[in-house]
């Protein structure tokens, strides 16, 4: 009977437990703009064309002086160049977020290593919001920050909407200006 009670009590926690075992990538943060994936995506696509067409001659040269049989650069490559348009664009882009309080902005960015930067808004020098010819095809924006000091003295928020990017320059803006005051 105490083993019955035990087993049950340990399926009543293991559903409260998952939630708790689910990593959270960007912590509660403001998560980037949805078209950002998309543009990471695109992104990811040209670098496999790159990579494709690199592998295709590299295949092509050494079958024509080692006559190395078919597919034995380019399979794998091809695998690769896959994965990379097909699943690294959601991780990336999972594992950006930021907030912005009242007085500093925060931003958690990186797959591999991950970066966790806070800027408070009295270290701020000037703000750009800039936009590349794919990002305007995106209708996205990078708000970079330039801060005082030399290390890690530009921090770039990419995958705005541009709207909201230059909103939150504005706001920083302000913060900066009574700062000064």
């Amino acid at each position: 009977m105490t083993e019955h009670a035990s087993n049950s009590s340990i399926s009543q926690q293991s559903p409260a437990l998952e939630p708790d075992l689910q990593p959270t990538y960007n912590q509660g943060l403001t998560p980037l703009h949805p078209p950002q994936k998309s543009l990471i995506r695109v992104n990811m696509i040209l670098r496999a064309l790159i990579l494709l067409i690199l592998a295709s001659v590299a295949e092509l040269l050494l079958y024509m002086h080692h006559q190395v049989q078919p597919a034995l650069v380019l399979g794998p490559v091809t695998v690769f160049a896959i994965l990379l348009v097909f699943v690294l664009p959601h991780r990336i882009y999972r594992r950006w977020g930021y907030d912005m309080g009242d007085e500093q902005l925060r931003v958690l960015r990186g797959f591999l290593w991950r970066t966790d930067t806070i800027v408070p808004f009295n270290r701020i020098q000037h703000i750009d919001v800039a936009q590349g010819p794919l990002q305007r095809l995106f209708d996205l924006s990078t708000l970079i920050v330039h801060t005082a000091g030399t290390h890690n003295s530009i921090v770039t928020l990419p995958g705005l909407a541009t709207i909201d990017a230059e909103a939150m320059r504005e706001t920083i803006k302000g913060h900066i200006r009574q700062d000064m005051i």
